[in-house]
């Protein structure tokens, strides 16, 4: 019988004698190769933190002591040891187990954190609220990555921390230098002092009024228990530094500089390559041709947020290293300070993942906009994201940043579009321009049969009875719906915006030719395209019916892309049936604008 088929509990884990736990690391390590391999997700961050978690474990009591892992994507095995083995096979399928934490699946998760920096300020308010409820017996454990610690909410959380001497907060610092890329900056330079044996006077940890336990070596399961008891003994916030290798055990994600496997596809578990060769995605585009205008214009400067790789930047970096800057884990600070390189003479290219540019709205509003400074945003991950789940779905941008005032917000339907789209918006010297794409493999091109304003006519029918509206990436599935309904002799005109925000003048007067305008997005329906036409047009006095076919306002579960949007109508086959059903609305006189449920 395996040691790991023995858990069910943190209570399991506890009752192990001491001498078996390296075996079990290392059943947990074949365990997580085998199951990650096959399915995808985030292995080589998890394969890094296998002792830091059993220890963890065996020194707390959770759920009675809260464990805040920031960020979430390294808690697998935290889901292996409370119980969670068996269902490991649905790792971020439909209603399968999630890849972050949920509250949903065990009450040994308590915030489903997926996005850096976060859990300090948690730690800081439950410590608070335990103590207002006389719960003096519960702790807080936060596992932060070094990456998150560079993010400002750390920062805030530690200011708040350091004067707080009677809050029971233990936070283990899992320092692998890195978080997708090597970890950058000031603190990176002091945790990489301190690993070295460096520094002979008080840690900044110290001087901001915590304790300091370590370097502790993070794959020395004995070392770490000793650690972690001493820290849970001082009754004050203390930071236990543990030194940890990312990929540790499995020779593929230890070689590999570029992330140590961070995150994967399905790959072959004795190479780590992936099984199938992918095509061409919207990343890999943009990444090719904002090098070409790299090498174009000596003014182009790109910004990212620890996301140097993951958003196409490497080409760029490795071409124009002098012109690329990571500023770590702070959207806020990567977005003011592209506003500094904009009033410095410099055209900057912001690039983020959509989900974590909500993080910037204020930069973006204020620092940018305000002063109408010609930054762009490039938007990856837009829409519908996947199985990463809620807190990555990319479906808040495009109806959150039409409101700021001179933003113009493109979204390209394929190749050519991104890379027209791209330089059309680095053209711009008036004001903030943000362009967002999807994570998926790019289709085919969609030539356009004429271009009236901004808009690019991709199917036009003399005789339509109604618009079909295709933004960015569903214009392909528009298409295939106005195939569809042509079958039903039901002629549709398609056409792509290209530039959601603002609104084109000519984008209103083809929408108010129609009986019917169906707006196609992969975004939120409140604040999206269809609802300002639908606005606009009712302004105008227009009796056109103005529809919006999106997503809910709510979040969503993980599951691939494609199965979302056909849960959502947003393929061929829904848009079509959605076009028959308000036309049928129409004609009994049900022509008010709203959205489509």
């Amino acid at each position: 019988m395996s040691l790991l088929s023995r858990i069910t509990g943190p209570a399991d884990l506890k009752s192990l004698p001491a001498t078996t736990l390296r075996a079990l690391a290392q059943e947990i390590r074949m365990f997580l190769i085998d199951k990650v391999s096959g399915l995808g997700g985030h292995l080589g961050s998890n394969l890094g933190v296998v002792e830091l978690t059993i220890a963890v474990h065996r020194v707390f009591a959770s759920p009675r002591d809260v464990l805040l892992f920031d960020t979430g994507h390294q808690a697998y095995v935290h889901k292996i040891l409370t119980g969670r083995c068996a269902e490991y096979d649905s790792l971020r399928q439909v209603d399968g187990l999630s890849g972050y934490p949920s509250q949903a699946e065990s009450v040994h998760d308590l915030i489903e954190n997926s996005h850096a920096s976060t859990a300090l300020c948690y730690a800081d308010g439950l410590a608070k609220a335990f103590a207002l409820r006389g719960r003096a017996d519960r702790r807080v454990v936060a596992i932060v990555g070094d990456g998150a610690l560079t993010g400002g909410m750390c920062w805030e959380a530690l200011n708040n921390l350091g004067v707080a001497s009677d809050r029971p907060i233990i936070i283990v610092l899992n320092d692998n230098g890195r978080s997708y890329s090597p970890t950058v900056g000031g603190l990176a330079r002091h945790l990489a002092e301190l690993r070295q044996g460096e520094v002979h006077r008080h840690t900044l940890f110290e001087d901001l009024g915590l304790a300091y336990l370590g370097p502790v070596d993070g794959h020395d399961i004995a070392e770490l228990e000793s650690a972690l008891r001493r820290a849970g003994e001082l009754h004050r916030p203390v930071v236990v530094h543990c030194v940890t290798r990312k990929g540790r055990g499995y020779p593929p994600a230890e070689q590999d500089d570029t992330d140590h496997l961070h995150t994967v596809g399905v790959i072959d578990p004795g190479t780590g390559q992936p099984r199938c060769v992918g095509r061409p995605t919207w990343t890999s585009v943009f990444a090719q041709e904002i090098t070409a205008i790299g090498g174009e214009r000596d003014d182009i400067v790109c910004v990212t947020a620890a996301m140097l790789h993951p958003t196409g930047l490497s080409k760029f970096a490795a071409r124009f290293p002098d012109r690329v800057f990571d500023v770590g884990i702070a959207e806020q600070h990567a977005v003011t300070s592209a506003a500094g390189l904009a009033i410095g003479g410099l055209r900057p290219v912001v690039a983020l993942y959509s989900t974590f540019a909500s993080r910037a709205f204020d930069q973006l509003l204020l620092d940018v906009a305000l002063h109408r400074l010609p930054v762009t945003v490039v938007l990856d991950r837009a829409g519908i994201t996947g199985p990463d789940g809620p807190s990555h779905h990319g479906m808040w941008d495009a109806s959150v940043l039409p409101v700021v005032p001179g933003l113009r917000l493109a979204a390209p339907r394929d190749c050519t579009r991104l890379r027209e789209l791209l330089r059309e918006a680095l053209d711009v010297t008036d004001g903030p321009t943000v362009i967002r794409y999807p994570k998926a493999a790019v289709g085919p091109d969609i030539p356009a049969v004429s271009r009236i304003g901004l808009c690019d006519i991709l199917r036009d029918e003399p005789a339509a009875v109604g618009l079909l509206i295709g933004v960015g990436a569903l214009a392909a599935p528009c298409l295939a719906a106005a195939d569809e309904l042509a079958a039903h002799d039901v002629p549709v005109t398609v056409i792509d915006p290209r530039w959601v925000a603002p609104l084109d003048p000519t984008l209103l007067t083809l929408a108010g030719r129609h009986r019917l305008v169906l707006t196609v997005e992969d975004t939120i329906t409140t604040g999206a395209l269809g609802a300002r036409i639908a606005q606009a047009l009712a302004a105008a006095g227009s009796d056109t019916c103005a529809a919006t076919f999106a997503l809910p306002p709510r979040f969503l579960p993980h599951a691939t892309r494609d199965q979302i949007l056909h849960a959502h109508g947003l393929d061929g086959a829904g848009i079509a049936t959605a076009v028959l059903k308000r036309l049928a609305s129409t004609h009994r006189g049900k022509s008010t604008a709203k959205e489509i449920p």
